[in-house]
């Protein structure tokens, strides 16, 4: 597979449901086709092009882009997968007023062209599995909200209907056996692939099982992430800037990208962090010293903390204070109050 992005042409992908429409570049603009997004169609697009000259340039659309991609890395052709943000500002950039498939194909390849984005790294199948529990482990945990807050609902109202309430109690009570089939499924196969992994990130105060396969699964095992900046970016809690001349100086809220159950999650644990993991501690009195409100504080430590999770995961090693000094092979110096 070709990484020289010199002699690589990018082929723009707009994915729907039942079809994706792909721009071939041209001398003089581009040429579109669109395929029906299943095996047999992505077989045929897959043999419209050479593999070695061509990198095929994606946005990630759920459900609906995971067999193309998927099959696209498995025939070792590059291929991108882009958030639908980039092209959305590239595209008001680029001062287009009609969206279309095909324009929004063309759009994507021209992004690709300039932007030259990073080769996706097909994630695990143990992953792609792990994935799959933990959406339908949401699904289920808000049903059940759903219903309990329903049933509350009915215990305000001077006249109950037995048998809806029977019924209620019936479905909370199976909502509830499947919820803890899947998470001790989702947890058996998490100990299992990821043993080492997990022993690292619960290794760290105020990281627990919980937010460790969470971790592990929503970053994929950190395989398409380099340094503990990108991770932070890719979760979400970044913190955004703004400067512009000497009138506009903002430090603006965290980038709120990625999932957000990671992020709440990440919060709630910063909570134990400044009481038992003494940096986190340290930083969080360090920030209300220079006057930082306290959600302020907890939220900078949540992105310390998943620093620290990226720094011994990859280290592989058990966290230790004592191995955050200078020149450690996992150290968190580059985490500064200034960002926030």
């Amino acid at each position: 597979m070709l990484s020289n992005y010199k002699v690589m042409k990018f082929i723009g992908i707009d994915i729907s449901k039942s079809s994706f429409v792909v721009a071939y570049p041209e001398l003089t603009g581009f040429k579109t086709a669109e395929f029906v997004n299943d095996v047999k169609g992505i077989k045929k697009f897959i043999s419209s092009f050479s593999h070695t000259e061509y990198h095929c340039v994606m946005e990630a659309t759920g459900n609906y882009s995971t067999l193309l991609l998927y099959m696209l890395c498995k025939e070792q052709i590059a291929t991108s997968l882009i958030n639908p943000k980039q092209t959305k500002h590239f595209a008001r950039m680029m001062m287009a007023t009609i969206k279309t498939d095909r324009v929004d194909a063309k759009l994507i390849a021209m992004y690709g062209e300039k932007m030259k984005p990073e080769i996706y790294k097909m994630p695990t199948e143990d992953i792609i599995v792990l994935k799959q529990k933990r959406v339908v482990l949401r699904q289920l945990k808000k049903q059940l909200t759903a219903l309990k807050n329903l049933k509350e609902s009915f215990d305000a109202l001077p006249t109950t209907d037995r048998k809806s309430l029977s019924v209620l109690s019936k479905t909370t009570t199976f909502l509830k056996k499947q919820i803890a089939l899947v998470e001790a499924d989702l947890c058996s196969i998490v100990k299992e692939s990821y043993q080492a992994q997990m022993k690292s990130l619960t290794s760290i105060p105020g990281i627990g099982i919980t937010i460790a396969s969470a971790l592990i699964i929503t970053t994929g095992g950190f395989s398409q992430l380099e340094n503990a900046k990108q991770v932070s970016r890719y979760i979400g809690l970044c913190p955004t800037y703004q400067q512009s001349g000497t009138s506009i100086k903002i430090r603006g809220a965290i980038n709120r990208n990625g999932d957000s159950e990671i992020r709440s999650l990440l919060y709630i644990a910063s909570w134990s962090a400044i009481r038992y993991n003494e940096p986190c501690k340290e930083f969080y009195e360090r920030l209300k010293a220079k006057g930082k409100p306290s959600k302020l504080a907890l939220i900078a430590v949540a992105n310390k903390l998943l620093r620290q999770a990226f720094a011994v995961y990859k280290s592989g090693d058990v966290y230790c204070n004592e191995h955050l000094g200078q020149g450690s092979r996992y150290s968190d110096r580059s985490l500064s109050p200034k960002a926030f």
